[in-house]
């Protein structure tokens, strides 16, 4: 019973992790517009900054492992949560110096810090119970991830894209005391929301320091990662990982801009309901005096809030359909919302691409725990080499921000309005694979 209340009382300490890593994910991606809009970038440059989120993931992965191996699972997440907290600090003198390349460092510590509590929490938590109920118990996790990231694009939109960002042009024509004005105004949007977040993680990392959580880490096997590199089923497994993430932060990194493209801002605006969603999702705001990338942007709250609820609906299906035959479900639901999207247009494109997120749900916990299974005192390692595939969130919005790019003009250099409804088509590929790895699991 005391070893029950203990693992129930280290859940409850981990939801808050989960939460927290996927609030400040989706900030990123608000943040993505933003900086387009300040430094001027295309799509594909814009994307620099999951290229350097994700690409931490990459990096620091497998260091962490070994890391966790020596520290232990709760030291490794109180380093993780100062080096987050650190982070947010770094985006003050981004902000106020206006460098891009701070804006990247920043992004990169930050990412540092979740690869470390990606692969301490994952295992830990299928590590609370029965390895049967693994999936179920992550994906109950990952629904606070999906409350953070429900929460994140109104705090985005609030914050980060409510206000006009003026262009090179417009700044060269405001006199010193206007433009310095200005500069301090624009800076102090992005400082605000950072700085309240890096005292929250370090408010965490105190309490995770104090708490005691059981420990549960087993002595990995010498030569763990090649026994797991030879094995075919766990590389399915990274595979799967690398596709669903690029896939998720594709879309979620584009949405305003998808929506720009879609052109229906006048739809909302004109649409009592729709008027009326946007005005409470902005807590009231008066929509007619935000920039439109803030109304837009509220809608980005329904892609991710579909995901919290997915993984609760996961968890309670789980019960009677096998893990791998729903991820299988759901993929194939995915690909056909994005066809439907980039077939149609006005909100209906809007909305079946938001749909999107509902069935995105379950996919990366139950693609971790399928990987995880049987691995036993594999698993510390495994999760290192399972959240290096996050990278995927790196390179595959890359690809589509380029894609998207060479689609957005014709031979004449005319805009087509359809550069990023063709990249999403590329996505199908992603979700189809995903599919497929739930079909081969469910026959498992």
């Amino acid at each position: 019973m005391k070893s029950k209340n203990n693992y129930n009382t280290a859940f409850v300490f981990l939801a808050t992790l989960f939460f927290m890593w996927g609030f400040i994910t989706v900030l990123v991606d608000a943040l993505v517009p933003r900086l387009k809009d300040v430094f001027e970038l295309s799509y594909g440059q814009s994307i620099m900054v999951q290229l350097a989120f994700f690409g931490a993931f990459f990096c620091f992965a497998i260091p962490s492992s070994f890391l966790l191996e020596r520290i232990g699972y709760q030291r490794g997440i109180v380093i993780g949560l100062c080096t987050m907290g650190i982070a947010c600090l770094l985006f003050y003198p981004a902000a106020s110096m206006r460098e891009f390349w701070i804006f990247i460092t920043a992004f990169f510590t930050l990412a540092a810090g979740i690869t470390l509590l990606q692969v301490a929490a994952n295992p830990y938590v299928t590590l609370l119970g029965d390895e049967k109920t693994a999936s179920s118990r992550l994906n109950l996790s990952q629904a606070f991830n999906s409350f953070g990231t429900l929460l994140a694009p109104i705090i985005g939109a609030l914050f980060l894209l409510s206000d006009t960002v003026m262009d090179s042009i417009a700044i060269e024509k405001l006199n010193e005391s206007d433009r310095l004005d200005y500069y301090a105004s624009e800076a102090l949007t992005v400082q605000e929301p950072f700085i309240i977040i890096a005292l929250i993680l370090f408010a965490l990392a105190a309490i995770f320091g104090w708490k005691k959580l059981p420990s549960l880490i087993k002595v990995a096997p010498v030569g763990g990662y090649s026994q797991l590199l030879s094995n075919k089923k766990f590389l399915f497994g990274m595979l799967g990982i690398f596709m669903y993430v690029g896939a998720e932060v594709s879309i979620g990194s584009f949405l305003v801009n998808y929506f720009q493209e879609l052109d229906v801002i006048e739809n909302i605006k004109n649409n009592e309901f729709l008027r009326g969603l946007s005005s409470f999702l902005l807590v009231g705001k008066d929509i007619d005096q935000l920039d439109a990338k803030a109304v837009l942007g509220s809608f980005v709250t329904l892609y991710w809030g579909g995901a919290m609820i997915g993984r609760f609906i996961g968890a309670f299906l789980m019960r009677f359909i096998s893990s791998g035959r729903l991820l299988m479900i759901f993929g194939l639901l995915a690909i056909t919302m994005i066809v439907i999207s980039v077939s149609s247009n006005g909100t209906t494109a809007m909305f079946t691409i938001l749909a999107v997120g509902l069935f995105n749900s379950i996919m990366f916990p139950t693609i971790f725990s399928l990987a995880l299974n049987g691995l036993d005192n594999l698993k510390a390692q495994a999760s290192g080499l399972l959240v290096m595939a996050i990278v995927g969130g790196a390179i595959i919005p890359k690809l589509i921000g380029t894609i998207a790019d060479a689609m957005s003009t014709d031979e004449d250099g005319n805009l087509t309005g359809q550069g990023l409804g063709i990249a999403f088509l590329c996505l199908t590929f992603c979700y189809g694979y995903i599919a497929y790895y739930g079909l081969t699991k469910s026959k498992s």
